[in-house]
């Protein structure tokens, strides 16, 4: 994609931001008024002629104005869209709600796919790591009283797991010692499908190595309970709102896509680059998406990706706020299971 001079670029800009903005295909009149080039209206629609059979905007009917094409918003989020940035209040509210939530770690990814849907005025999604990618960072073993231990285990994706181990027998301090040593050497680094035999047999006699293979075997419930496609979709209705933005596109069948959580995960995945992601409409592989855009970023813990987010929409969606949103949330969701 060659880089347009100024002033088609200048005219590119104003179609897009006036199409997202009313929905109606601009004509030259409205973007000699807006786009402040200082030429006539007859100038402006020679370089929309030139826009057009170049690919980047198209005229849906004889006497309607130009809409933008994949093309054109390709070009517009690659070279004229600037760095996501969101105002000023809008960015508070993103860090007021990370700094107040302490709902767990479902709770709270489910609530940040509902913030992100708020702020975009899209469908947005959440997909936490898959559970065999997870990993313990920390593992220990915590008195509660005599003859009770608390299993601790941080993961790479922020979750905190707890399960409660009952003795037999009490436990003095330097054995309690001696078995948080073994049960975090045990642990680091394992997967989550690997906590429940993590440990070794113990030795006949060894009191410390049944403790510690028991605290791991007790961490079973826990794998359970997070085993699966951890998926949050917040903002349904706003898709089914933009009926209208599809032409070709069978709004229910984007509907039942984000039903789909395996399916729905296993795209974004794929979708995901090493940062900010924008798909646009013909660039998606499904069918059903042909008329949508996806932006996407991965939200990290740890120095380590554990999650993806991001919105989708028609594509005519107003890519300057969503990349900015989807920014943003994806940095303080990182921040604040990092802690």
């Amino acid at each position: 994609m060659r880089t347009l001079d100024e002033r088609k670029a200048a005219i590119l800009r104003a179609i897009v931001e006036q199409y997202v903005a009313a929905a109606a295909p601009v004509g030259s009149q409205t973007v000699t008024q807006t786009a402040g080039l200082g030429v006539s209206a007859a100038t402006v629609r020679n370089e929309m002629s030139v826009l057009e059979s170049e690919g980047y905007i198209a005229q849906p009917h004889t006497s309607a104005g130009r809409v933008p094409t994949d093309r054109g918003y390709r070009y517009f989020v690659d070279h004229l869209a600037g760095a996501p940035q969101l105002p000023g209040a809008e960015r508070r509210r993103i860090a007021e709600f990370f700094t107040s939530a302490t709902v767990a770690m479902d709770e709270l990814l489910g609530q940040t796919s509902q913030l992100l849907a708020g702020l975009t005025a899209h469908a947005a999604v959440v997909v936490g790591p898959e559970a065999q990618a997870v990993t313990v960072r920390a593992a220990q073993l915590v008195r509660l009283e005599d003859r009770i231990l608390l299993a601790v285990v941080v993961l790479s994706d922020g979750v905190v797991g707890k399960q409660v181990v009952r003795l037999d027998d009490d436990l003095g301090e330097e054995e309690l010692a001696s078995a948080t040593a073994r049960f975090a050497a045990a642990l680091d680094g394992r997967r989550l499908a690997e906590l429940g035999t993590a440990a070794p047999a113990p030795e006949p006699g060894d009191r410390i190595g049944a403790l510690v293979r028991g605290a791991c075997e007790a961490l079973r419930d826990h794998v359970e309970q997070l085993d699966g496609e951890a998926l949050y979709v917040g903002g349904v209705s706003r898709l089914a709102a933009e009926h209208d933005a599809f032409v070709s596109t069978d709004v229910a069948r984007l509907l039942e896509l984000l039903e789909q959580h395996t399916v729905l995960a296993a795209l974004l995945r794929d979708l995901l680059g090493p940062g900010l992601t924008v798909s646009i409409g013909s660039e998606n592989e499904r069918d059903d998406l042909r008329e949508c855009s996806i932006v996407l970023a991965p939200f990290v813990v740890g120095g380590e990706v554990a999650g993806t987010l991001g919105v989708l929409g028609p594509t005519r969606m107003d890519y300057r706020k969503a990349r900015a949103a989807v920014t943003a949330v994806s940095q303080q969701l990182g921040r604040r299971l990092s802690r």
